[in-house]
């Protein structure tokens, strides 16, 4: 059995794409993953299953869309693939000293060649974007609250979908996945 971590794509921000986890974690039992345990409130599981990523990823959509009556992005990767995420931070030192204004995203598909210098370039605040395959890390070190440089705008320079988690929820989600037997 593989270890995921799954990550959906804007729920429960504002009023729509509401899920309780305990709704979240009797969807994912029911699609026969083994071992489900959520994280804070923001679409964040740990599962282990037989079954490879994209067609995980297919079947959860379309489950959360029957069941939930939520039409979201699922992301998914391997813990393994979690560990390399961790391990390529190009931001260290700001993952040590303000955890919470370093963000990874986990893309959908991978940016086209040149995607990241665009997305760099259309910045018009202080943000710091690093792409590494399917994952973009990016420091706000004024704040994320009022930064131009939101969801909309890195996924239509990078040309896939895309959802974030802070550095913080990074590593719980690791520890967590960590914790599978």
């Amino acid at each position: 059995m593989t270890t995921y971590i799954v990550l959906l794509r804007a729920v429960n921000l504002g009023p729509h794409n509401k899920i309780g986890m305990s709704d979240l974690r009797e969807l994912l039992t029911g699609l026969g993953m083994q071992g489900v345990q959520t994280l804070l409130q923001s679409g964040n599981a740990v599962f282990q299953s037989d079954v490879r990523t994209t067609p995980l990823e297919r079947l959860i959509e379309g489950a959360a869309a029957r069941q939930l009556h939520v039409e979201t992005d699922v992301m998914i990767r391997s813990h393994k693939e979690w560990k390399g995420i961790i391990a390529s931070n190009p931001f260290r030192k700001e993952a040590k000293q303000d955890p919470s204004h370093l963000l990874v995203l986990p893309l959908k598909g991978s940016p086209a060649d040149g995607a990241a210098g665009a997305l760099q370039a259309a910045i018009t605040g202080h943000e710091v974007v690093r792409v590494d395959g399917r994952c973009a890390y990016i420091v706000y070190p004024d704040g994320i609250g009022r930064s131009k440089l939101t969801s909309a705008l890195i996924e239509k320079k990078l040309g896939t979908r895309a959802t974030a988690r802070n550095w913080n929820t990074v590593l719980k989600l690791d520890a967590l996945a960590d914790s599978m037997p």
